[in-house]
C-alpha cells in the first residue's frame, strides 16, 4: 500500500464501531512481532478528562531528560500521523503504509476496529525505533481498551467522570473500576481523584496488585499564582520543597494534571530544571486545542471539551481570563452520543452569542437540535449554520477586536477549524503546529 491507500483502508474501519476486548489487538500485535513487549518504560494514562494534558507533560519531560520517548494519543486534529510521535516527530507515512499492508489480512479476518489497528501501528513504530519510554493514552475506559496489553511502570488516572456510559457503566464507581483495571503488578499509580467511589475503586485496584498509590492533594499540593491566556504560573509542593513552574496552558484546572506529571517525573529521578524545560515546550508534543489561541485578530481559541466535566473546567478557565475580552462568541458542535444539555448549560450564561453547527461526522448532533437546546438552557442569542466555515463567517462579522471567539464541543470541530486556520492570517502566526 501507499499512504493514501492505507488511510482509505483504515478510516472505513470506523464502521465496526467500538468492540471492547483484547483478543483482536493481541492477534494484530502477534502479526507485527509482539511490539508491545519492546516499548521501554511504559506510562499508561486513563481517565475521563485530563489524559491528553498529562500525556503531553510526561512525554515532554521525559524528552527533556534526554530519553527517546514515544507518545500515543487520540484522536488527531488534522492529520492521522499526529497520533504517534517520537520526541515530537510524527510517524512517517511510509511506516503507516507498511504496517497496514502487513495487517490487512488479519484486520479483515478479525473485523478489527480503527482504534485497534491504530494502537498496533503505534506500538510497532515505537518498538522499531527502540524508544526508551512509551507514554500511552487509553482510548476509552481501560479494562478492555486496546492499549491494555502493556505492562506499565507508571499508571496515571487524572479524573473520573460520567462519560461513555453505554460502554463503561452509569455510575462513577463502575467507570472508575473500568479505568483502574489498567493497574498491574509492578506499577506505581498516581491520581488526582481524592475522594468518593472513584478513589475507592482506584485504591482497591492498587491494593489487589500490591502497588503504591500516590494521591495529588495528599502526597503533593499546588498553588496557582497567575492565570493568563496561554500561561499557568503555579507552585508545586513536593518532597518538602516548593518549586515554581510556568506552563503554556490556559486555566487553573490544569494545575492538578501538571502536578501529577511532576510527581511521576520526580519518582523517576528527573530534575526540576528538566521538568521545567519539558513543561515549557508542550506544543512540540503536538498538544493542541485545549483553550489554544490560534488567532489574535480576531481572538480565537480552540477547545476540545466534549463532556460536561470538561466544559465546566473550560468555562471556569474562561472566567479566570474574563478581563482579557469583552464578549464571548461561541461556535459549538457536539456528537449525538454526548450529554449535550450538560455541556451547553455552563456556556449559556457566559456567551453573548452561540452558533450551533453540524460536525464533519456521521455522529453529529444535528445543528438544528443543538441550537434549540441552546435556546432552552437560556443562551442570549442562538444562530444555526450547517458548517464550521459558515459559522465562523457569521461570528467574525459580529465579533469585535475586544471579543473572543471560542470553538468548542468536539475534536471533530476543533480539527476542522484547525485545518482552515489560515483564514485568520498566515499559518506561521495564526496556528501553532
Amino acid at each position: 500500500m501507499e499512504y493514501q491507500e492505507a488511510i482509505e483502508f483504515l478510516f472505513p474501519l470506523h464502521r465496526f464501531g467500538i468492540k471492547p476486548g483484547l483478543d483482536r489487538i493481541r492477534e494484530l500485535l502477534r502479526v507485527l512481532g509482539s511490539p508491545e513487549k519492546r516499548l521501554g518504560k511504559v506510562v499508561h494514562i486513563a481517565g475521563t478528562n485530563g489524559k491528553g494534558t498529562v500525556a503531553a507533560c510526561m512525554a515532554s519531560i521525559f524528552e527533556a531528560s534526554g530519553r527517546k520517548t514515544g507518545l500515543f494519543t487520540s484522536p488527531h486534529l488534522v492529520d492521522f500521523t499526529e497520533r504517534m510521535r517520537i520526541n515530537g516527530r510524527q510517524i512517517p507515512r511510509e511506516t503507516i503504509a507498511e504496517c497496514c499492508t502487513r495487517l490487512k489480512p488479519a484486520v479483515i479476518e478479525l473485523g478489527a476496529t480503527f482504534f485497534e489497528v491504530t494502537t498496533a501501528i503505534a506500538f510497532a513504530f515505537f518498538a522499531e525505533e527502540e524508544v526508551e519510554v512509551s507514554v500511552i493514552e487509553t482510548g476509552m475506559g481501560g479494562r478492555l481498551d486496546a492499549t491494555n496489553v502493556v505492562t506499565p511502570e507508571m499508571v496515571i488516572i487524572p479524573t473520573i467522570g460520567i462519560d461513555h456510559t453505554v460502554w463503561l457503566g452509569a455510575t462513577i464507581r463502575e467507570i472508575a473500576a473500568e479505568k483502574a483495571a489498567i493497574i498491574k503488578r509492578g506499577s506505581r499509580v498516581y491520581t488526582a481523584v481524592d475522594e468518593g467511589a472513584g478513589l475507592d475503586e482506584i485504591r482497591a485496584a492498587a491494593d489487589r496488585c500490591g502497588v503504591q498509590l500516590a494521591i495529588s492533594g495528599r502526597e503533593a499540593s499546588f498553588r496557582v499564582n497567575d492565570v493568563q491566556p496561554g500561561l499557568l504560573d503555579l507552585d508545586v509542593l513536593l518532597e518538602g520543597e516548593r518549586r515554581n513552574l510556568k506552563v503554556p496552558l490556559t486555566g487553573s484546572f490544569h494545575a492538578s494534571n501538571v502536578t501529577l506529571a511532576v510527581m511521576a517525573a520526580r519518582s523517576e529521578g528527573i530534575g526540576w530544571a528538566e521538568i521545567q524545560a519539558g513543561l515549557s515546550r508542550l506544543s512540540a508534543t503536538g498538544y493542541r486545542a485545549r483553550l489554544e489561541q490560534i488567532s489574535a485578530s480576531p481572538f480565537v481559541m480552540l477547545d476540545v471539551s466534549h463532556n460536561p466535566d470538561g466544559m465546566e473546567k473550560s468555562v471556569q478557565a474562561l472566567r479566570e481570563i474574563r478581563a482579557a475580552f469583552r464578549d464571548l462568541y461561541v461556535l459549538i458542535g457536539i456528537a449525538a452520543d454526548k450529554d449535550a444539555a450538560g455541556m451547553v448549560s455552563p456556556l449559556a450564561e457566559l456567551a453573548h452569542m452561540v452558533v450551533a453547527v453540524d460536525l464533519p461526522s456521521e455522529r453529529s448532533l444535528p445543528a438544528d437540535e443543538l441550537g434549540e437546546l441552546c435556546r432552552k438552557v437560556g443562551a442570549a442569542e442562538v444562530q444555526v449554520r450547517r458548517t464550521a466555515s459558515e459559522g465562523l463567517d457569521l461570528l467574525c462579522s459580529r465579533a469585535g477586536p475586544e471579543d473572543m471567539i471560542l470553538v468548542t464541543g468536539s475534536f471533530f470541530l476543533a480539527g476542522e477549524v484547525a485545518a482552515d486556520c489560515t483564514r485568520f492570517g498566515s499559518a506561521e502566526t495564526a496556528c501553532r503546529t
